[in-house]
């Protein structure tokens, strides 16, 4: 796969800045779309998204103040307790509180971690999709 990023259409174009692949997650930083896009695998823990934050803090591109879009649907195992919802929302979260936020969900348990996210940063600023398109959408109105 070449470096290219997604337009906000869907379409693909080059990009400076390629994606990062791990294991459970991609993402991609799009400095000109000042937006950040991840996407998750079927099985999320906290210490993945925890690496997910690590590896998007030491991108050189990234920005607190960028928008984000999380695409959660391939999403069918979630092990997320109380306590990692709490540590992932008031220490690990690099996105400033006023960044944009988009989920992208297809189901309630995907749905439901959306929103706990969205309860415990307190912000408006988070929104919940369950379509991309609505999503990219929102994010640039």
């Amino acid at each position: 796969m070449s470096e290219s990023g997604m337009s906000a259409g869907g379409g693909l174009r080059e990009e400076a800045s390629p994606r990062f692949y791990h294991e459970t997650f991609k993402f991609h930083v799009d400095v000109e779309g000042q937006l950040v896009r991840v996407r998750f695998g079927e099985r999320v823990t906290s210490e993945e998204i925890a690496s997910y934050a690590k590896e998007l803090r030491l991108h050189p591109d990234f920005k607190p103040t960028f928008a984000e879009i999380v695409d959660l649907r391939e999403t069918r195992d979630l092990e997320l307790q109380a306590a990692d919802f709490l540590r992932l929302a008031d220490h690990v979260d690099p996105f400033d509180s006023k960044a944009k936020r988009a989920f992208v969900v297809q189901t309630s348990v995907q749905d439901h971690a959306a929103r706990m996210h969205k309860i415990l940063r307190g912000q408006r600023s988070i929104s919940i999709f369950h379509s991309l398109e609505d999503a990219e959408d929102w994010i640039r109105s």
